[in-house]
């Protein structure tokens, strides 16, 4: 599983402006499973997204199409961890690490 943070690195008012693309951009990843939450920061300096079931290549690179990304307004910080307890919602993502 992982934790990716974002981080604006332009004003609030240029982020709003990637907004729809962004949301948009979440929609899909939602759609084939792998966002699980997503959210802004507080105070609003970013946002997090909790992802699941790819690889670490395969999650820098979704980071990398994220319209905010190509927009230039924001910087990601990716944290994978194995996640051995869950609540029952989050059963599914549940991993069993080896050794």
């Amino acid at each position: 599983m992982f934790v990716m943070e974002l981080t604006y690195t332009a004003p609030v008012e240029a982020v709003e402006e990637e907004m729809d693309a962004h949301i948009a951009w979440l929609d899909g990843y939602y759609a084939s499973g792998v966002f699980l939450a997503s959210g802004r920061k507080v105070p609003r300096d970013g946002g997090i997204i909790l992802a699941a079931g790819v690889s670490r290549a395969e999650i820098e690179r979704i980071a990398a199409e994220d319209p905010f990304t190509l927009a230039g307004v924001c910087e990601y910080r990716i944290t994978e961890f194995i996640a051995t307890k869950t609540s029952g919602d989050l059963a599914a993502v549940r991993e069993n690490p080896v050794g």
